[in-house]
């Protein structure tokens, strides 16, 4: 018994002290959120490379510096600012010691966006190899280190550059394990700097970004000039700045931001827009339209400057600050007396749009009656169904429907993990249901290819016994907010069936739940084609370049295994596949895609050039399979 008790003793030897660089690596995610590979927009190497240019951008906003320069070569990633420079006896001292900046001084930073002087210590710890100079009134210095170690330090030296700053770093792949950068996320993250700074340039590899209208350009690109019901509605103020318009398609789709840093999860700004928008076309209508009406089909984006943020995480993706500076107004006040004034004025001023946006309006109204009856049946099927028992197998933290105290903040915890693979036929299911990880994974069962279902209306959301269950299994038959599961995984056979099960499926989701895609939820899950294995080591292989590869390790003649289906993995092997290291292809939206255009393109009648498009593209079965799912015309 006092062996025993000896495990569970409390001394002074328990207590031990992290210096701030094996706190980060120990933590990371306390520092940059998830970690990752690179296959989704918030994965860590991203938020790394934000935390260096939010510091060029702070300078930018002092006045310090119009151009950035970025090189990505391979996995190095070089960042060059032209503004005032790190004072040079502080060049190590800022990116290597914790809480340690400039911008505790408001009179430095005004509006800054890193306040709690992480930010590039977090890259420095995060990096195999990691180099900072500062160019300052002709001198610089430099300094480099290894996963936040010093190793070495440089002496001051006269310079011919221009006054900036200069970091080189290398993600450590030990902590980002087979990372790789999506060039189309790389895009996305600089073109909304870029909309943030109007007349900021940005060169990555040689290329140029910049803004001369701000959110402006950013809903020309996020829109299709065609489909809009009105020209976009661009409304500045000091401190604020909004964009709006309304498309065809369904959902809302936001982007807000803050002192230049794009939250995407939004925050009281965003809540604040949201509301003010609903009591502003009432207001000037003189009519109690439905919120959801108001807001249906909206596409916009509102940016605020505020003194000293505050932000719910270190990564900054939701603003939780409740007003715009210390003794100032609230958000809400700040926002609802904005959009109460100026747009009013302009719909006042045209009122064409304000006709057009009245129309859209009551469209929406009118396809909200129509379906309430269709609704209120499809949920009374879906619950005659029984659909947690035959269709869906729920993970266990989802069960709980009144969670309180230490369970809900696990669950909290655990949303961002949250996933769901759609999948056909029971032995696929049946493989990925035993071999899931029950407290985060679910699996949703389709019977059968599902509808194409490009160019219908929402009506057959609820009429195909299919489709119906599955929203309601993914909880957005209301509205997008209710989304059950962070991540909503496409999990088909690697076959033409199974090809054809990814484009339907997906076909749905741009067609009714678009906000799905565009804000990074919905995956297609990549499982190997091929095991090599002799009696030491097995190896599963993704293609025939690593098969080949497979081949060459083991040497001999191992045993070949080429899988057909999901079905025919073992549970014990797709344990593997679904796990840590789950290889997935999200679907991607590029910034200049229409995705009604796209849609047509794929899904719509045959045509001639589709035809030769398929008879050019496609090779055979294992190069599909090669193929990223990027959704782009």
């Amino acid at each position: 018994m006092a062996e025993k008790q000896n495990l569970f003793d409390y001394t002074e030897e328990s207590i031990k002290s992290l210096d701030w660089r094996e706190h980060i690596r120990l933590r990371p995610g306390m520092y940059i959120g998830k970690l990752g590979d690179g296959s989704s927009p918030d994965d860590g190497i991203y938020v790394l490379l934000k935390e260096v240019i939010d510091n060029c951008i702070d300078e930018h906003t002092m006045g310090y510096g119009k151009t950035i320069d970025i090189t990505i070569e391979g996995k190095t990633v070089t960042v060059r600012d032209y503004g005032r420079g790190i004072p040079l006896g502080k060049v190590v001292d800022v990116v290597s010691k914790i809480n340690t900046g400039a911008k505790y001084d408001s009179k430095a930073f005004q509006k800054a966006v890193g306040l709690n002087g992480v930010g590039t210590k977090a890259v420095n710890a995060l990096s195999n190899y990691f180099k900072v100079t500062a160019v300052r009134d002709g001198k610089e210095k430099s300094a480099e280190f290894e996963r936040g170690v010093l190793v070495k330090e440089y002496k001051e030296t006269k310079s011919g550059q221009p006054n900036g700053t200069i970091i080189t770093f290398i993600p450590d792949d030990k902590v980002f394990k087979n990372f790789h950068f999506e060039n189309e996320y790389l895009e996305n993250q600089l073109w909304n700097y870029c909309y943030l700074n109007a007349g900021l340039i940005i060169n990555l590899n040689g290329k140029k970004y910049v803004s001369k209208n701000g959110l402006l350009d950013l809903l020309e690109r996020k829109t299709n000039a065609d489909e809009i019901r009105y020209p976009i509605i661009s409304l500045k103020g000091e401190d604020i700045e909004v964009a709006i318009t309304h498309e065809n398609q369904y959902g809302e789709e936001y982007y807000s931001f803050v002192n230049g840093q794009y939250t995407t999860q939004g925050g009281t700004h965003l809540a604040a827009f949201r509301e003010a928008l609903v009591k502003t076309i009432r207001d000037f209508y003189k009519k109690d339209y439905d919120s959801a009406d108001i807001r249906g089909s909206i596409c916009a984006a509102i940016s605020v400057r505020v003194q000293e943020p505050v932000f719910e995480s270190q990564t900054k993706t939701k603003l939780g600050s409740q007003t715009v500076y210390e003794g100032g107004p609230s958000m809400r006040n700040f926002v609802g007396d904005f959009m109460s004034k100026e747009l009013d004025n302009y719909l006042h001023r045209n009122p064409s749009v304000a006709d057009a946006l009245k129309k859209r309006i009551e469209q929406n109204e009118k396809e909200r009656k129509e379906l309430s009856g269709i609704r209120k049946l499809a949920n009374e099927r879906a619950k005659k169904a029984n659909l947690h028992n035959k269709k869906l197998r729920d993970c266990t933290y989802h069960l709980n429907d009144e969670p309180s105290g230490k369970e809900k903040e696990k669950i909290i915890e655990k949303a961002k993990e949250s996933t769901i693979f759609i999948t056909e036929g029971d032995s696929a299911s049946g493989s990925i249901t035993k071999a899931r990880n029950v407290e985060t994974q679910a699996v949703f069962s389709l019977r059968g290819k599902p509808l194409n279902s490009f160019g219908l209306t929402k009506k057959v959301v609820y009429e195909n016994e299919e489709f119906n269950l599955l929203q309601h299994a993914l909880n957005i038959e209301e509205s997008y907010e209710g989304l059950r599961y962070n991540n909503i995984i496409i999990a088909t056979d690697a076959d033409v069936d199974g090809m054809h099960i990814r484009l339907l499926l997906m076909t749905f989701f741009l067609q009714f739940f678009p906000d799905l895609v565009k804000n990074n939820h919905v995956h297609v899950l990549e499982t190997p084609l091929f095991r090599v294995r002799n009696k030491q080591e097995t190896i599963y292989c993704y293609d025939e370049k690593e098969k080949a590869a497979a081949i060459k390790k083991l040497g001999g003649k191992p045993e070949i295994t080429r899988f057909k289906g999901l079905g025919e993995i073992s549970p014990d092997e797709f344990s593997k596949f679904i796990g840590p290291d789950m290889r997935l292809q999200p679907v991607m939206i590029k910034q200049d895609t229409h995705i009604n255009q796209v849609l047509e393109y794929y899904m719509g009648k045959n045509t001639t050039e589709r035809q030769e498009f398929i008879i050019n593209n496609l090779k055979i079965e294992l190069d599909l399979v090669d193929d990223k799912v990027n959704i782009a015309s």
